[in-house]
């Protein structure tokens, strides 16, 4: 994976590359940044640059071998551990050495997609996936091999943040004091959910959100879309690529999201002295319920930032309102009255109360029901 191909992060590929060149390769680090702005692929790139002995800030003047198997991903000094659950492939005792096949897939199709892309890949996502102490194990075993062209080995954690206790504690020896040449990359959207014996052996680099103009250009290159089209698809995709890439498609997970969202809030608005409204809070709460856990945690999320968008929008901070609601006879200006400093907080404490419950294996219909006539009440109170 060439650098040039990465989306933005100058200054982030300007530090990787001259850390190699100038021989400091700390051997644990932690790439941390939200979806779509380019973690992973940039962790591929700085890869390829250590175990290709590549120069001059680019990959493509090394070991010409090397940088071949590269584009297959298939580099037998690189070694993968992601986030995987039980499957007809795996039925029990699922690693990352089952699903390497739907990996390289997804990194050639989708560098810039979340952990629910993921899921919709290996077709799991009623499932929540995670790195456990089967998956400790085999790169324990992995890392205690030499390397295969005689250099660097790198072991490449994506979504660390789902690596259990159990996993973390197994490998902690490990990323303290690797073998030589050893190299760890963890990837991260949520660096406080790892725990902090990981986090304190690492050296942690943060990504920040792509700029608009960065996804514009992407976009018009990639899609050949009209600028003014780029422009509205880059200010939608609030710094995410991936995002923004689903919207170009308009199969993004967020079209099925709103229109949930939209008779949620219309159910909640009319349950007040409505007995029907109550009835299709509940109906509401049992279809969501049967989807996967990773969609009702996506929805949840999506909730969160239309309720933030309301709350920009209610106090004129329209410069940094993205979201443009497709539904009909829906519109935000009319909703964000009701989204204020007296209740936002409130709203905001229930979804991840909601989202942290449903994490852990709670009865997604009980938990749903119950945000859904907390809702009820917030969105009636009063603005001070």
């Amino acid at each position: 994976m060439q650098f040039t191909d990465i989306l933005g992060q100058e200054h982030l590929k300007n530090h990787l590359t001259q850390s190699v060149d100038n021989g400091r390769i700390p051997h644990a680090q932690l790439f941390v940044g939200p979806e779509g702005s380019g973690t992973l692929p940039m962790a591929v790139a700085y890869a390829q640059y250590i175990l290709c002995s590549n120069v001059n800030g680019e990959n493509n003047l090394g070991n010409e071998a090397c940088n071949l198997k590269f584009k297959n991903f298939s580099h037998p000094d690189l070694h993968f551990a992601f986030p995987v659950t039980t499957s007809d492939k795996a039925k029990s005792h699922p690693v990352s050495s089952h699903y390497l096949e739907e990996w390289r897939q997804l990194l050639k199709e989708q560098p810039y997609g979340n952990l629910f892309d993921w899921y919709k890949l290996l077709g799991v996502d009623n499932k929540q996936g995670q790195i456990g102490v089967d998956e400790a194990q085999d790169i324990v075993k992995a890392l205690a091999l030499k390397a295969y062209e005689g250099g660097y080995k790198v072991m490449l954690i994506w979504m660390a943040e789902k690596m259990n206790t159990a996993a973390a504690n197994k490998l902690l020896k490990l990323i303290e004091e690797p073998p030589n040449k050893t190299v760890f990359i963890l990837i991260a959207e949520d660096e406080e959910q790892i725990i902090n014996t990981i986090r304190s052996r690492c050296q942690v680099l943060h990504f920040p959100p792509l700029a608009e103009d960065v996804i514009k250009e992407a976009l018009i290159k990639q899609y050949s879309l009209e600028v003014s089209v780029a422009t509205k698809i880059a200010h939608q995709a609030n710094g995410n690529y991936n995002k923004a890439c689903d919207l170009v498609y308009q199969d993004s997970e967020d079209l099925q999201f709103e229109t949930w969202f939209i008779f949620w809030i219309r159910s909640a608005f009319k349950a007040k002295g409505n007995k029907a409204a109550i009835h299709d809070l509940i109906s509401w709460s049992e279809d969501i319920s049967k989807t996967g856990r990773e969609t009702q945690k996506q929805f949840l999320n999506f909730c969160l930032d239309f309720f933030r968008q309301a709350l920009l929008l209610n106090y004129n901070a329209t410069d940094l309102v993205f979201l443009e609601p497709k539904t009909e006879k829906f519109k935000l200006e009319n909703f964000a009255p009701f989204v204020h400093g007296n209740n936002i907080m409130e709203i905001s404490d229930e979804l991840q109360n909601a989202i942290y419950h449903i994490e852990r294996n709670g009865n997604s219909k009980i938990i749903l029901t119950d945000l859904s006539i907390k809702l009820t009440r917030l969105l009636h109170k009063k603005a001070n």
